[in-house]
C-alpha cells in the first residue's frame, strides 16, 4: 500500500457480463460482406436471428481486490476464468456491469496484440499517439523514442504502417512502447507468448527492472515459472470469482491441483443465472 493509504488498482464488487447470441432486437446487419453472410444464414435456418436463445454469461461475479503502489501481482486461472476481462476493466477498455474500478496514475497496457496500436498508422506515429494518450509531452516522447525503437528492433520498419507488420513485430512495438513510456501501472497479458524466445527473455528482464523501479505490475500468464519469479503475490480467478489470493507459489499450486482434479478445465459461470445472484 502507498504511504497515503491509497492502492494503485482497486476493484470493488465488480460484476461484468457478456451477452451470448447474436444481437439485440431491432439491430440490423450492416451492409457488409459479413452482414450479408449473416442474413443468408438466418434465412437458411442455420443461424438463429435476433434475440432467439440469447443469454448472458457472468465473466466476473462480485470480484474485489486491491494492488498496492509498486506491487507486482499475477492473475492466474483457466481460459475463460475472467483474467483478461479484469485487465480490460482496469485499462478502461470496457466498463463493469456493476461495481467500481479505481486506478491511480497513468495506466499502460498490452492486453491484445494491437492494444493501443492503430494498424493504419506507422510505428513512429503509433509511438507518439500512445504517448499522447498517456499524457506525455512530445519532448518526453522524443527523449524515449530511440530506446523504444531499439528495444523493439524495428529500425527499418518504423515508418511502415503497422498493418504490414507480423504479429511478432506488433507485439514488440506494443510492449516496447508500453514499458518505455513509464506508466505508473503496467498491465501485461499472455500476449507475450507471440514473441520469440529471445524477445520474451528481454521482456521478462524489463519487467524485473519495472518491478525494481517501483512501478505497479499486473501480469497474466500461464508460464508459472515467470509468475513465481516476477510476482510475490497472485490472484486466482476461477469461473469469474476470486478462488484464492496470496503468495504466488501457493496460489499457482492450488490452481494446478484444481486442474488435475477436473475433467473439464472450464465449465464457466452460469448463463441465465450467475453463480451468485447478480445485481439487478
Amino acid at each position: 500500500m502507498s504511504s497515503d493509504g491509497h492502492p494503485a488498482v482497486a476493484l470493488d464488487h465488480i460484476w461484468k457480463r457478456y451477452r451470448l447470441g447474436l444481437r439485440r432486437k431491432g439491430v440490423s446487419h450492416k451492409r457488409t460482406l459479413a452482414g450479408e453472410v449473416s442474413r443468408a444464414l438466418e434465412r437458411s435456418g442455420l443461424r438463429r436471428g435476433r434475440d432467439e436463445g440469447a443469454r448472458h454469461i457472468w465473466a466476473l461475479a462480485d470480484v474485489s481486490f486491491e494492488v498496492a503502489e509498486g506491487e507486482a501481482v499475477a492473475i492466474v486461472g483457466a481460459n475463460g476464468g475472467g483474467k483478461s476481462t479484469a485487465l480490460k476493466l482496469i485499462a478502461r477498455i470496457t466498463e463493469p456491469w456493476a461495481g467500481r474500478v479505481r486506478t491511480r496514475g497513468r495506466v499502460g497496457s498490452l492486453i491484445e496484440i494491437r492494444s493501443g496500436i492503430h494498424p493504419e498508422l506507422t510505428g513512429r506515429e503509433n509511438i507518439f499517439l500512445y504517448g499522447t494518450i498517456l499524457g506525455l509531452r512530445r519532448r518526453e516522447i522524443r527523449r524515449r523514442f530511440d530506446d523504444i525503437v531499439d528495444f523493439a528492433e524495428l529500425g527499418r520498419y518504423i515508418d511502415t504502417p503497422v498493418k504490414r507488420y507480423s504479429s511478432g513485430m506488433e507485439v514488440r512495438l506494443g510492449f516496447s512502447v508500453a514499458v518505455h513510456l513509464e506508466p505508473d501501472v503496467l498491465l501485461i497479458d499472455e500476449v507475450l507468448a507471440v514473441g520469440d524466445e529471445a524477445f520474451q527473455r528481454r521482456c521478462l528482464k524489463r519487467m524485473d527492472e519495472i518491478r525494481a523501479g517501483g512501478q505497479t505490475l499486473v501480469f497474466v500468464s500461464h508460464v508459472f515459472d515467470d509468475v513465481r519469479r516476477l510476482c510475490p503475490r497472485a490472484i486466482y480467478l476461477d469461473r469469474g470469482m476470486v478462488r484464492a489470493d496470496g503468495p504466488s507459489g501457493e496460489v499457482v499450486d492450488l490452481y494446478l491441483r484444481d486442474v488435475a482434479e477436473r475433467d473439464d478445465l472450464y465449465v464457466g459461470p452460469a448463463t441465465d443465472q450467475p453463480i451468485k445472484q447478480g445485481p439487478m
